[in-house]
């Protein structure tokens, strides 16, 4: 197995037989020089939790892109983002986020996020073709970090677009140089944006999360400019195509699912059990990365110091010694099944997951409710992005009879 079994259009369309695969071919299958990866849940929990195993950014980019690949500005700006980092810089900047996210109100969370749905639903018509990824799934969890960074909405098509192409910079397989060179652009695009917006909070500071993150002082502790730049574009990046993605991807498994489709509208009390199921069943985080900090075994295999070990998600939460009936959406799965590795683990944890299901629960909920009659119309001609590591599509056509019921 290699990287261009992950890169192949039957993988992008369904990689669930590639990863039943993988699953066969061993514990940890060597992919790529230095890199290993696996699609069982138990590694991949031993692996999450392993101190050994950690962060090394760039080293990873050096085995994949050489040494000419450190030095492109948008690999060097990743690399100094939370997501990349090893304690005790992981554990200053992680403390210092939470700080700033837990000044934010859960009830006020929750309102931004139900007003923004609901506004992108007041928008569709009745008797015309809808794209739910547009038209919904793509603007509402950009919009949502918007309100919360207190950034003109008229603003969230090209914050999104820039974001997007630099996100490109996570996938596993290697980029081309003219996708390296896009997300150079959209890295410099953002940083001059965000320059520009910190240095009006300074002078006119607001309640918004950019202000908070300015006035943090954490028993001396503070951020630098650098630093909230930086995880202010990662924040719009994990928080971005990830929901608006599982959104798409959770409306497909139950649209393709009809009977727990209407048991979910039959039993909204289900709702969150639904959203876990969903995100178990085809998750839009496909793969994530760690990297061996000293030497180590893994499940009996030797992993040298600086190995790359890819974790297959996707591949661990239809693990079939985790789960029966792996391959089926069933919204009752028992409460006591294990539970999916969708925000990853250990101390790289998602420190937005919160965050993320409530834009979940909010956006599959409101749809359910105000939109009783949608047929999704392109079930059978999705179009699927060319990524490996996120999983969506690129657009979910949909028709309703009649205008949005009332919010």
């Amino acid at each position: 197995m290699n990287y261009t079994d992950l890169a192949s259009p039957d993988f992008y369309r369904d990689p669930y037989p590639v990863y039943q695969l993988l699953r066969q071919a061993g514990n940890l299958v060597p992919i790529a020089p230095r890199t290993l990866i696996t699609g069982h849940a138990d590694i991949a929990r031993t692996v999450l939790a392993d101190r050994k195993m950690g962060k090394s950014y760039l080293e990873a980019v050096r085995t994949r892109y050489g040494e000419a690949g450190v030095s492109q500005p948008a690999f060097q700006a990743l690399s100094k983002m939370l997501l990349m980092m090893n304690p005790p810089a992981h554990t200053r900047l992680r403390a210092l986020l939470m700080k700033a996210f837990n000044s934010r109100q859960i009830d006020l969370l929750r309102d931004i996020s139900q007003s923004t749905a609901d506004e992108l639903i007041d928008a569709l018509e009745a008797n015309r073709p809808i794209d739910l990824v547009s038209e919904f799934a793509a603007p509402m969890p950009i919009r949502i970090i918007c309100k919360i960074m207190d950034v003109p909405l008229d603003h969230a098509p090209t914050l999104g677009a820039n974001v997007g192409r630099l996100a490109q910079t996570l996938e596993a397989a290697p980029l081309s140089p003219e996708q390296i060179a896009a997300a150079n652009t959209a890295l410099e695009n953002l940083e001059h944006y965000f320059k520009d917006i910190i240095a009006t909070r300074r002078s006119h500071p607001g309640t918004d999360l950019i202000s908070t993150m300015l006035s943090i002082n954490d028993n001396g502790e503070t951020f630098s400019e650098n630093e909230i730049i930086w995880n202010v574009i990662f924040i719009f990046a994990a928080g971005h195509e990830t929901t608006s993605n599982m959104i798409g991807n959770a409306l497909i498994a139950l649209h393709k699912h009809p009977d727990q489709l209407e048991k979910l509208r039959a039993r909204p009390e289900l709702l969150t059990q639904a959203i876990n199921e969903c995100m178990r069943y085809d998750s839009s985080v496909q793969i994530v990365q760690r990297v061996a900090l000293e030497d180590t075994d893994i499940h009996g295999v030797a992993v040298p110091k600086g190995t790359i070990v890819l974790l297959s998600l996707g591949a661990t939460n239809r693990d079939p010694m985790q789960f029966d009936q792996p391959d089926t959406l069933l919204i009752e799965r028992p409460e006591s099944a294990n539970a999916p590795l969708v925000f990853s683990g250990g101390i790289h944890y998602c420190l937005g997951a919160r965050l993320a299901m409530f834009e979940l629960e909010t956006a599959l909920g409101t749809i359910l409710r105000r939109l009783p009659d949608l047929r999704l119309t392109n079930l059978d001609a999705l179009q699927w992005h060319q990524r490996n590591t996120l999983r969506g599509v690129t657009s979910l056509l949909g028709h309703i009879d009649q205008r949005p019921l009332a919010a």
